[in-house]
This record gives C-alpha cells, sequence and structure tokens, in this order.
C-alpha cells in the first residue's frame, strides 16, 4: 500500500503539473500577467508563489523545516515576473525541486515526522498538506485561464458534452486497476 501511495502522489502531482502547462499554452502571454483588481493575484503571482513554496517545503525535504529561512513569503506576492520565460523557469524550477524530494523517498520515509513552521507533521501528512495545497492554485490558474481564453478553450479533461461517450468508453472496457491521470497524462 505504502509503495502504491508514493506512485500515487506522483501522478497526482504531475497531474496537476500538466494542468498549469496546458493552460499556460492556451494564452497569449499578456494574459498571464492579467490582474482583475489590486487584491486578486495574476497567473504570475500564483506561479510565484507556487515556485517559492515548492523550494521552501521540498528542499532538503526530511532534515530542515519547510518553512526556509530563505523565503520571502510577502514577495511573492508582488506582480513582478517580467515574461513567459521567467515565469516558466519558475514554474518548472519549483516542480523539479518537488518531484526530486518525491522521487528521494522510500515507504520507510512516510512515518518520518517533518517539520513546517515547528509544526511536526508525518511525511504522509506533509505531502497530503502540499497535495492540497497546490492543486488550490492550479484551479485558480486553471480559471483565470478559462476567463482569458481568447481562441475559445481546449478542455483539460472530459470536454463538455462528452461525459456520455468518455464513461461508455470506460464501461465497455474490463475491469482493471489503474490511476485516473493515466488518460490525461497518456500512460
Amino acid at each position: 500500500m505504502t509503495t502504491d501511495y508514493l506512485e500515487s502522489v506522483r501522478k497526482q502531482f504531475e497531474y496537476y503539473k500538466m494542468l498549469g502547462d496546458k493552460t499556460f499554452s492556451q494564452l497569449h502571454d499578456d494574459k498571464l500577467f492579467w490582474q482583475h483588481n489590486e487584491d486578486s493575484n495574476s497567473i504570475a503571482t500564483i506561479v510565484k508563489h507556487l515556485w517559492g513554496n515548492m523550494l521552501s517545503r521540498w528542499t532538503d525535504f526530511l532534515t530542515t523545516d519547510g518553512e526556509k529561512e530563505f523565503r520571502n513569503r510577502d514577495a511573492e506576492f508582488e506582480n513582478d515576473i517580467q515574461s513567459r520565460e521567467e515565469l516558466l523557469a519558475k514554474w518548472n524550477e519549483g516542480w523539479d525541486c518537488l518531484f526530486k524530494a518525491i522521487n528521494s523517498l522510500t515507504t520507510d520515509d512516510l512515518d518520518k515526522i517533518i517539520y513546517i513552521r515547528n509544526q511536526g507533521h508525518t511525511v504522509t501528512e506533509a505531502i497530503n498538506r502540499q497535495l492540497a495545497h497546490y492543486p488550490y492554485h492550479i484551479g485558480q490558474i486553471v480559471f483565470i485561464g478559462k476567463m482569458l481564453s481568447e481562441n475559445g478553450w481546449n478542455s483539460l479533461s472530459i470536454p463538455k458534452g462528452n461525459s456520455k461517450a468518455f464513461n461508455d468508453n470506460k464501461f465497455s472496457q474490463p475491469k482493471q486497476r489503474g490511476h485516473f491521470t493515466d488518460d490525461f497524462l497518456g500512460k
């Protein structure tokens, strides 16, 4: 079960990264920096926050507190990324840090205690914490992307009106073991 957990977590993080990647690819550069008002975040700002959080949480994951001294969380919400390239560099750097940490874990690590702001978590709890946090923000990215899409939105999952066909295809196949992300990640 614990090996399945780590594999499932990795696939779920890959899925959410893919949702962001596919959202970015559907938007003109200027839309990545659009901000509705002073209290809202642009896609670029959300990416900057995720990047800061990922580097803080996943660097030296098993050995240091997840809130690193190098992190400046308040600065993550300053809308100062200048280009798509800079946005993608931060996005990918954060995810690379996360996947390096996840891929290094073994089942023996799952019950170890790590700290985030001096609060103890099992490794499983810390992973679950981030697996709830990141999709929250990636959902914001997708929502903003859908609103700002100028050329029609290409669905990131089952397109509207295609649920019956998708389900008919699934139920026409024998029962099998798999991960829900396999359909969307092409695995």
